[in-house]
């Protein structure tokens, strides 16, 4: 007889996480894998989906319910994995990948396929289907970017995967896409049906390259004899379609109602707001959410923690030393020395825009700044500007989803970035908005096991998340003082994009040819 215990694993962009619980959201075992994202060429981000994320996924298993521990597979009586996304990932008719998988929005490489896909099509009729304009998130012009650029490998692909669907596809030998994920493959999917549609697909990709499509409640297929080998799971364990780490994420917290919002505080910002029905706005994203009969409108910005970890990488090179020794964390060093300067950071203007920027402004060849630099101005003024500059981003967002009508009524943080207590006060001072605090911020594995247990009944249902498997430990309320303060910040925060735009992207086509 199989197991209750829920497994939910969750590759991210620098690390994977597994947590194994019971029915009742209790945590019984959690174990990380660190591991490393190639950026090959400027606007390229690709990871390699047999040594990263497969790799990852067995470690993690092996660790969770390995011989010797004390859990075994048959203890697990579901697994649900989730991944980044949307990534785009060709394999051969054996399964078998063709290329490192190209990774969502950070991965620019496919501007020329989306002004010719605009130009053919019309952005109208292609934002009518899909719900988005066509931004470095889509994943139909990667497609196109591959059938151009590596017909070869595009030749060969019996199907085109993202990268929760590659580790479904080697745990059940299943080829399926969620249909979260799948609203990110536009112009291939009507929004409003969430289904694969063939009116534009013609110069992308041939409709039997595409996986079958499910809801992450939905069970895919069972693991393998083969997988089980390699994992440690029990042959015949079901398997969850799966999907993208943000909406699992989201799910790990709560959010679950129209009017929820997460704020996801990773490697990038993410935002996932649920609504009852598709809300399409070319400035954001329109998804089906991950649990059916619901929507999201969703948005994310293309650096937050990646920005953090580039500022510590490269200007404290001596903390980080000393951490490796045993000393301080060296964020929290950041932190607290950041926490010493005023709201503003006296004069200081941050565009968080280090990797382009996806919404709202979906511009991947915006570049960062740090605007009103003085000689007064010292390490602990920068990063606190950094800080605030992801927060008026996150403001701008919000902004949007208003004048769209979607309104967020309760804000839950989540990510590693959550820790960092004065992150979260800023980003509460600059967008006027509490922020919720849950008791566990586990991650995207802890929805996933949640969406397990969904699928297969050992969870009852969805009320059950907000009864006994979330619960808040902090709220953090704006400060009215810092408030009033930050406003200012923030007008020039939205003028300095407008005025210096054109310069940002003669230095993008500069640095490119270099």
């Amino acid at each position: 007889m199989p197991g209750e215990l829920l497994l939910g694993v969750d590759v991210g962009t620098y690390s994977t996480k597994g947590v194994l619980c019971t029915p009742a959201g209790e945590v019984l075992a959690s174990h990380t894998v660190e591991h490393g994202l190639s950026l090959p060429r400027p606007g390229w981000a690709e990871q390699d989906a047999d040594a990263v994320w497969w790799s990852d996924v067995v470690e993690v298993c092996r660790a969770l319910v390995g011989s010797g521990g004390r859990y075994v597979g048959i203890d697990v009586g579901a697994v649900a994995v989730s991944a980044i996304g949307a990534c785009m990932l060709p394999v051969d008719i054996a399964g078998r990948p063709l290329r490192p998988g190209v990774l969502y929005g950070i991965d620019t490489r496919a501007t020329a396929e989306i002004a010719w896909l605009n130009q053919r099509f019309g952005e109208g009729p292609l934002f009518d289907l899909g719900g988005m304009a066509l931004t470095s998130q889509a994943i139909g012009p990667k497609i196109l970017w591959l059938r151009r650029h590596e017909p070869d490998v595009y030749a060969r692909t019996r199907t085109i995967l993202s990268a929760s669907s590659y580790l479904v596809l080697r745990l059940t030998g299943e080829a399926v896409m969620d249909r979260h994920t799948a609203s990110y493959y536009n112009p291939l999917v009507d929004v409003r049906a969430l289904a694969w549609d063939p009116r534009f697909a013609e110069p992308i990709v041939e409709a039997e390259k595409l996986p079958r499509l499910l809801w992450p409640t939905e069970i895919a297929g069972e693991v393998t004899v083969q997988a089980a080998a390699e994992t440690g799971l029990a042959a015949g364990t079901p398997v969850t379609a799966g999907t993208i780490d943000a909406a699992a994420e989201a799910i790990s917290v709560g959010v679950a109602a129209p009017g929820d919002m997460m704020v996801m505080y990773g490697t990038t910002m993410f935002f996932i707001l649920v609504t009852d029905r598709p809300m399409p706005d070319p400035r954001m994203w329109a998804t089906g959410y991950c649990l059916p009969g619901l929507y999201d409108v969703a948005g994310g910005m293309a650096t937050s923690g990646a920005l953090t970890r580039w500022f510590r990488d490269n200007f404290a090179a001596a903390e980080v030393a000393d951490e490796a020794r045993g000393g301080p964390n060296v964020y929290a060093q950041l932190a607290a020395a950041a926490a010493a300067v005023p709201a503003g950071a006296e004069g200081l203007v941050c565009l968080p825009y280090f990797a382009g920027e996806r919404t709202p402004i979906n511009d991947p060849d915006a570049r960062g700044v740090f605007a009103g630099l003085t000689l007064s101005h010292t390490r602990a003024h920068l990063y606190r500007a950094m800080l605030e500059g992801t927060a008026y981003g996150v403001r701008h967002n919000l902004e949007v989803m208003r004048q769209m009508g979607a309104v967020a009524r309760r804000l839950v943080a989540v990510g590693g970035g959550a820790q960092n207590r004065l992150w979260l006060q800023i980003v509460s001072d600059v967008v006027g908005m509490a922020q919720a605090v849950p008791e566990r911020t586990i991650g995207a594995a802890y929805g996933d096991a949640f969406l397990a247990g969904l699928a297969t009944g050992l969870v009852s249902g969805r009320e059950v998340l907000n009864r006994d498997w979330v619960r808040v430990a902090d709220t953090l309320e704006p400060r009215p003082e810092e408030a009033r303060r930050y406003d200012g910040y923030y007008e020039v925060y939205r003028h300095l994009y407008e005025h210096v735009k054109d310069d940002l992207h003669a230095l993008a086509r500069l640095g490119n040819r270099g």
